[in-house]
């Protein structure tokens, strides 16, 4: 009746589009579900849209409100001839919804795709032949990798893995500042800690990777709170700066050094989260291919000379000036961006260029996306910036510059150790690899689960205890009724799905999970199309609940008859499925034990 790429609720709206067009009407056709399963599967007030219009649209039909025309579509819907394949009833309801009652037989075809799809159930071919680049986490070299980046690269890689999905080749890039006055900042900070604490760069390379990224971020913290509060420092730094630029031999060898150890760092936090990057684009490698653009068009008119400065009037188009080269010559962070957009396509010719950074650089990127549409049409139009919020915990938002920064991996092994007490407080009994394993997966799905189950726009207050909780909104909620599936799936063995649904009359618990099962398809859709995430979590945890429901009053395995058994195992299978393949569209691991 259905292939995997034909989700049901096109076949409603198929079918109301020639019911309308028979009638020789015209409207936008939606649907929706009703919030109460009572009220049917699917539900459409395309009446009560049309019956203002018809005076407009010249009909002849005679119809003195919305209710009677809802009735009249549905006449025409029931003359249609594959209509009682996939449909119970439909019935006009209130002022004229119309509702709609998918008939078991679909749903249960719906079932055996689940099962048969497996891990593919929820893709289609959307995208199909399109390439999509994702930009996304961009930490710094020499600074630390904080919490901000967590939740940059859970965006980044859920939606990678969301337009996977839908049939795109997707390449994950990764644009970092390898140069600039953070650099030079962090460099003399470098300078002064060697010193203070008679330290060599062979003493530094006897330390683990996470120990150098420690001392480089503080030694950034220093150098940026001596950068603000001595005018002497702060002029040592500016020449660091056009050293660095300059690939001078007296700074090359810690310059080099310290960017080998930071990215070897964050090397290992992108292991732990799941992320491989396809590109990794360095700030020195665009910044040259800017700084040109910029001259080019300063001849233009697009930018204007200001104090020894090239600036960009952004006041003229109602956004901000900006610098885009400095009264040094060098270029700002503004002129690498707009150096990086056709350095991205030269390597990656992409349809879609997705950038992912905090939301509290909106302003600065709309500046960058007019500049680019004036230089680049082409490429403004294929570039979409999309800005999350910030974390915070309960103590408030975190600052590499001060020093009181909030590190990625701190919360990935704080949110660890809570798993592991979590765990050896439970019934079951791991090994220590099964420990370290299973505490990981939870520990990376709670942090992931949380950023992503709120819209991306707005700030995220991260709670360790709320993270991890088996009772609530969590991503180890998910996880731990994933791994109750593949526990009672084990336990039955083979099972018989031919016959789903034959003659068996499903409880109303049975019901409101079989009529929320075949909904994953449209959540990933509309996932894609609005950027959002935390449509997939927001069905994960609903679907976790009415399982979780169900198995709480009725048995599976000790069910009383052998068709009842047979019936709850399909269903806990393609609830299993389903969990483990929203989860895996979000960036996390679904335990098998828990």
């Amino acid at each position: 009746m259905t292939d995997e790429t034909f989700s049901l609720d096109q076949l409603i709206i198929n079918a109301l589009r020639q019911a309308i067009q028979d009638l020789g009407l015209e409207a936008k056709i939606t649907v929706e579900h009703p919030k109460d399963d009572k009220h049917g599967d699917y539900a459409s007030n395309v009446a009560l849209t049309i019956f203002p219009k018809l005076k407009i649209q010249n009909t002849q039909l005679e119809v003195t409100n919305p209710r009677t025309l809802a009735e009249t579509i549905k006449t025409k819907l029931l003359e249609q001839e594959n209509i009682k394949q996939w449909c119970q009833k439909i019935e006009v309801a209130g002022p004229g919804f119309l509702n709609f009652y998918l008939d078991n037989r679909i749903l249960a075809e719906e079932i055996k795709k689940i099962i048969s799809l497996g891990n593919c159930y929820g893709h289609n071919q959307t995208l199909k032949g399109k390439k999509v680049l994702c930009e996304f986490t961009d930490p710094n070299p020499f600074k630390e990798f904080h919490i901000g980046h967590l939740y940059s690269n859970a965006v980044g890689e859920s939606l990678s893995r969301i337009f996977e999905a839908q049939g795109a080749e997707v390449k994950r890039a990764n644009y970092f500042g390898d140069v600039g006055m953070h650099v030079a900042k962090a460099i003399w900070g470098i300078q002064q800690k060697l010193n203070k604490e008679r330290l060599s760069l062979e003493d530094l390379e006897t330390k683990d990777v996470a120990q150098r990224a420690k001392f480089l971020g503080q030694a950034y913290a220093l150098g940026a709170k001596a950068y603000e509060e001595d005018e002497v420092a702060a002029q040592a730094i500016k020449k660091l700066n056009k050293l660095i630029y300059d690939q001078d031999q007296s700074i090359i060898k810690l310059y080099q050094k310290g960017k080998a150890w930071s990215l070897a760092y964050f090397e290992t936090i992108y292991k732990r989260v799941g992320t491989k990057f396809d590109y990794y684009l360095p700030e020195s490698e665009v910044g040259p291919l800017g700084l040109d653009y910029v001259k080019k068009q300063l001849a233009k008119g697009v930018f204007e000379e200001s104090d020894g400065a090239i600036v960009f009037p952004g006041k003229k188009y109602g956004l901000h000036t900006r610098v885009f080269v400095n009264n040094q010559g060098l270029p700002t962070y503004e002129a690498k961006d707009l150096g990086l957009a056709p350095v991205k396509y030269q390597k990656f010719p992409y349809d879609r260029s997705i950038i992912i950074t905090a939301n509290e650089i909106n302003e600065y990127f709309k500046v960058i996306l007019k500049v680019l549409s004036m230089i680049e049409p082409e490429l403004a139009q294929r570039t979409t910036h999309l800005g999350h919020g910030m974390v915070k915990l309960p103590e408030g938002k975190m600052s590499s510059r001060t020093g009181n920064v909030v590190t990625g991996s701190w919360l990935l092994d704080e949110v660890k150790a809570a798993a592991v007490k979590q765990m050896q407080e439970g019934e079951l009994k791991y090994s220590q690899t099964e420990l370290d394993t299973i505490s990981e997966m939870i520990a990376v799905g709670a942090i992931k689960y949380a950023f992503l189950k709120s819209n991306i726009g707005g700030d995220v207050i991260f709670d360790i205890g709320s993270s991890l909780s088996l009772q609530g909104n969590s991503g180890p909620y998910i996880q731990y009724t994933h791994a109750r599936c593949w526990s009672i799936l084990e336990k039955a063995g083979q099972i018989e799905t031919q016959n789903v649904l034959k003659d068996y009359q499903a409880n109303d618990l049975e019901n409101s999970i079989l009529r929320y099962l075949y909904r994953f398809p449209e959540v990933v859709l509309e996932t894609a199309a609005q950027f959002a995430p935390h449509l997939i979590c927001t069905y994960l945890y609903e679907l976790a609940q009415r399982y979780n429901s169900f198995y709480n009053k009725y048995r599976i395995l000790q069910a009383e008859t052998e068709e009842e058994k047979n019936f709850r195992l399909i269903l806990t299978q393609a609830v299993n499925q389903i969990l483990h393949n929203g989860l895996y569209l979000l960036g996390i691991q679904a335990p098998e034990r828990m």
